[in-house]
């Protein structure tokens, strides 16, 4: 009879080595993020915002090495919303960061579905994609790092200008980048184990 879990542990010799990627896109307004705050009693603190709609698209990944399950944050900043050319672009940057075949977790986005197309077609080789279920990106980790640059860092953060939220949001996200500790806390919240 063999041992208990010898079936997982042969599923998981197959991806031993694969890096596993998870991916989300967001976005990042001129307008405020408004959060309480504290102030004396008395003195309302007070922010004078005007109505913009310039916005900046983001889009994050964060990977765990096979072996030492140390985790990496890559983030681009974009002045457009992400499309199916931009996707794909941005795989074949991953595809050779990594140099082997990667497991990407990701929503089910159109976005992503034509990406996944494109390299399923092209090179099956390079990704393994799995799909988290839909309305559920609460189990998605890189969701807790636009939580928090959105809701810790930029609270009630009122930039000039879009060059002025793109200085800021990069700080923020390169901020998280050096902190593994933040980082598996965003694992901790989706409860995914490392």
């Amino acid at each position: 009879m063999a041992p208990e879990g010898l079936a997982a542990d042969k599923k998981g010799a197959k991806r031993k080595l694969a890096p596993l990627v998870f991916l989300d896109e967001s976005g990042f307004m001129l307008q405020p993020v408004r959060r309480r705050t504290l102030a004396p009693s008395g003195q309302t603190p007070l922010h004078d915002a005007w109505d913009r709609h310039d916005r900046l698209s983001a889009i994050a990944l964060i990977g765990v090495s096979p072996v030492h399950h140390r985790l990496s944050l890559y983030f681009q900043l974009l002045p457009k919303n992400v499309d199916t050319d931009g996707m794909v672009w941005l795989l074949r940057q991953l595809h050779y960061h990594y140099r082997r075949k990667v497991i990407l977790v990701w929503d089910r986005w159109s976005v992503h579905k034509s990406a996944a197309a494109h390299f399923e077609e092209r090179r099956p080789d390079w990704f393994e994609f799995e799909w988290l279920p839909a309305y559920a990106p609460e189990l998605n980790p890189v969701e807790q790092c636009w939580n928090h640059t959105k809701y810790a860092d930029l609270a009630n953060f009122i930039p000039d200008d879009l060059k002025h939220l793109e200085t800021a949001v990069h700080e923020s996200i390169c901020g998280q980048c050096e902190d593994q500790s933040l980082l598996r806390s965003f694992f901790a919240y989706s409860k995914l184990p490392l």
